[in-house]
C-alpha cells in the first residue's frame, strides 16, 4: 500500500478531544501511517481560559502542540478531525481554520483527500452526530472523501454505535464515559486504508 501522510486535526478546550486525537495518531502510525497531530488555533481570551481551571491546565499541557496550518492538509493524504460539540455544529476555532482553507479550495488542493471525524458533549444526545455532519459539510465543499467507519467492524457498536464517527460522553468529573478507545484507532485505521487505495489508484 502507498505511504500514507496524516493530518490530526483537533480542536480540545479541557483535553477530551486531545485525548481522541492521540489514539487517532496510535491507531493511524499502526497501519504504517506518517502522522502530524496539530491542533485549531486557539481564539478565546485568556481571561475565560483563566476563569476555568481544567481548561488553563489543559491549555497549559499542550502549549507545544503545534497550530494546525493550510500547509498541512496540502501535505496530507488524510485528515482525521476530532472536535467538541458547540450547540451541534463545529466549535469557533475549528470553524475559523476551516474557513482558510479557500486557497487550497480554489486551486482543488483538497479534492480527493480522505477524511474522518469525531466527537464528544457532556451528554449522550449532545450533538455529537450534528457536529460530525456539520463539519462534513464543509468536506462536501472541498471535494474530499469521507471514510466514516460506519458499521463495518463490530467495534463500532461497542464505542457506542456512531457510524459517522466516534463520539464520545464527557462525564461531569472529566473522564470519558463511553470506552472508545478502539473505535477511535479502528476509525484512524480504516481512513488510513481508505486514503492508501485512493492514493495507489491516482499513482496507478
Amino acid at each position: 500500500m502507498a505511504n500514507v501522510k496524516v493530518a490530526v486535526i483537533y480542536y480540545s478546550s479541557t483535553g477530551t478531544n486531545y485525548q481522541l486525537a492521540q489514539w487517532a495518531k496510535a491507531g493511524a502510525e499502526a497501519e504504517g501511517a506518517e502522522v502530524k497531530l496539530v491542533k485549531a488555533p486557539e481564539l478565546a481570551p485568556q481571561s475565560a481560559i483563566d476563569a476555568n481551571p481544567a481548561w488553563k491546565e489543559h491549555a497549559e499541557a499542550t502549549k507545544d502542540v503545534p497550530d494546525a496550518t493550510t500547509d498541512d492538509l496540502e501535505w496530507a493524504d488524510a485528515i482525521i478531525f476530532s472536535v467538541p460539540t458547540r450547540y451541534g455544529n463545529v466549535p469557533a476555532q475549528m470553524k475559523q481554520f476551516l474557513d482558510t482553507t479557500g486557497g487550497l479550495w480554489a486551486n482543488g488542493k483538497l479534492v480527493n483527500k480522505v477524511v474522518s471525524a469525531m466527537s464528544s458533549a457532556s451528554n449522550p444526545h449532545g450533538g455529537q452526530e450534528a457536529t460530525i455532519l456539520a463539519l462534513y459539510n464543509t468536506m462536501h465543499h472541498w471535494g474530499a472523501l469521507i471514510a466514516s467507519p460506519g458499521y463495518s467492524d463490530p467495534v463500532t457498536f461497542a464505542a457506542g454505535g456512531n457510524p459517522y464517527g466516534v463520539s464520545v460522553t464527557q462525564g461531569q468529573d472529566g473522564k470519558m464515559v463511553e470506552d472508545v478507545e478502539e473505535g477511535v484507532k479502528y476509525q484512524a485505521k480504516r481512513t488510513v486504508q481508505v486514503a492508501g487505495w485512493v492514493k495507489a489508484g491516482k499513482q496507478g
